[in-house]
């Protein structure tokens, strides 16, 4: 697989799942939708760019199981799948709408009995940086099982 590896927290929160339907929201360059698709993994992998969609699917095409992976170029505040999935996942997602709006919208896609995955960084008051924009202190990752 070319590219970039996929985040190390995929690995770790998914071993125990059996692969099904999965959704990588702002999957940017693709590095987790293909590894997960590689793991037998059916994945529609979203994201607002086409160019980072087109780049994706150029890495998929050289060995990332792309029979496994629908390109999907989309604004996850407003669009919807029309289906659920088994895995919904986002990596460092910044969406238009306030993180925890988005985190509610997404967890709707999971279908019952299937996986939330957030991985994101915490922010906290008073941790700025250069310019005074907030540094993040460390990586936080959410998992979550949505209840048959």
């Amino acid at each position: 697989m070319g590219g970039n590896p996929p985040n190390p927290y995929l690995a770790r929160e998914t071993s125990g799942l059996t692969p099904g339907a999965a959704l990588d929201g702002g999957c940017g360059g693709g590095a987790e939708a293909i590894w997960l698709a590689s793991q037998g993994w059916h994945v529609t992998a979203a994201d607002i760019s086409s160019e980072a969609l087109a780049r994706a699917a150029e890495r998929a095409a050289t060995g990332g199981a792309p029979e496994r992976l629908q390109w999907v170029e989309a604004n996850l505040s407003v669009w919807s799948p029309g289906a659920q999935f088994d895995l919904v996942m986002t990596h460092y997602a910044h969406p238009a709408m306030s993180q925890l709006e988005f985190y509610d919208r997404i967890a709707g896609w999971v279908a019952p009995g299937g996986t939330l995955l957030i991985v994101g960084h915490l922010h906290t008051p008073g941790s700025t940086g250069h310019g005074g924009r907030a540094v993040p202190l460390h990586d936080v990752v959410v998992r979550a099982t949505r209840r048959r």
